[in-house]
């Protein structure tokens, strides 16, 4: 923490509350989901957001990329979207002597915000086309490595699987986003106010609140903020109480879960908690920061058995039965 003033500290927590409050001028109620948003952005992470069409996804993304100061560029995923078309391509071009020449022509994925609207409505095949630029910020393409400006996120939308003519997202793709967040349905008093901004003259607009540059400087704030080895320990008790080879591992992960959460899914409960602590004005993680993340972080990294998937058991339980039994110190 040394690299920064507490004032400096201190402006950049005032400017990610601004922005939460800009957010709030849109978008109407999913407090939780902007959290875990602005979270997933402060930790250089990738998010999914999971919910039923019309609930303010698109919107929510959409507003991120008004608030941060970003390039910001939208995807919409259909069946029939080849990779090529969000990565980009090469193009045959012809000089004015008549020289043939390839001139590449990047695709949306050349963005700082990138919304992937119903990243489920697409094939695997296109789908896969999305893991390079997440995990390594660049996209290689005719065998050439173009790097991806930075910093760099993927806020995709999904609807439930339930839903007609969408596809799982493969294992490897999931584990490559950060949060997995549910959009739930407004209570009555947000759906009414929700009515009142959206079906009078004109529409409130976000402003820009943070740069790109300034929005790094925070993630390196973020990531400098220190953590205890009691609260690294304990951390990482839960990502293994989420394997049924486990000894100790509760009744419902033993009989319902596949496999369990990946060393990723350990990194995320680590940086978001950081995140979670510096919006929360404080300087060290706690037991409690972890509990608050687990969710959203491991949710989409624990995989159902047979038994699980027939039954539509709840993962989001069967993780709150690991943070209800795995104890803060041994």
């Amino acid at each position: 923490m040394s690299e920064f003033s507490a004032q400096q500290i201190e402006t950049y927590q005032q400017s990610i509350n601004q922005a939460k409050q800009e957010i709030g001028k849109v978008i109407v109620g999913l407090d939780s989901a902007v959290n875990q948003v602005l979270m997933a952005i402060l930790s250089n992470g990738h998010v999914l957001l999971e919910g039923v069409p019309g609930l303010g996804k698109t919107m929510l993304v959409n507003t991120i990329g008004q608030v941060f100061d970003l390039k910001y560029t939208r995807i919409q995923f259909t069946p029939d979207l080849m990779p090529a078309d969000i990565t980009g391509t090469n193009i045959l071009m012809e000089d004015t002597t008549g020289r043939r020449y390839f001139q590449f022509q990047p695709g949306p994925l050349f963005g700082q915000i990138v919304l992937a609207d119903e990243i489920n409505r697409a094939t695997a095949k296109t789908q896969s086309a999305l893991l390079e630029a997440m995990q390594e910020r660049s996209i290689t393409i005719a065998g050439e490595t173009r790097q991806l400006e930075t910093p760099f996120f993927v806020l995709a939308t999904q609807n439930p699987l339930e839903h007609e003519g969408t596809y799982p997202l493969p294992e490897a793709q999931l584990d490559r986003f950060f949060f997995k967040t549910k959009v739930e349905y407004p209570s009555l008093e947000e759906l009414k106010e929700i009515l009142a901004k959206t079906t009078g003259q004109g529409t409130t607009q976000a402003k820009s609140i943070l740069t790109g540059a300034q929005l790094k400087e925070i993630q390196e704030v973020v990531r400098q903020i220190p953590v205890s080895n009691e609260v690294m320990d304990y951390a990482a008790r839960v990502v293994m109480a989420t394997h049924p080879q486990i000894e100790g591992a509760v009744a419902a992960v033993k009989q319902f879960v596949r496999y369990g959460a990946s060393p990723r899914g350990a990194q995320t409960l680590i940086l978001a908690g950081k995140a979670l602590a510096f919006m929360a004005g404080r300087y060290n993680v706690s037991y409690e920061d972890i509990r608050q993340v687990a969710i959203p972080a491991l949710v989409h990294r624990v995989l159902l058995n047979f038994e699980g998937e027939a039954g539509e058991e709840n993962v989001d339980r069967i993780i709150g039965q690991i943070i209800a039994k795995v104890p803060e110190s041994v």
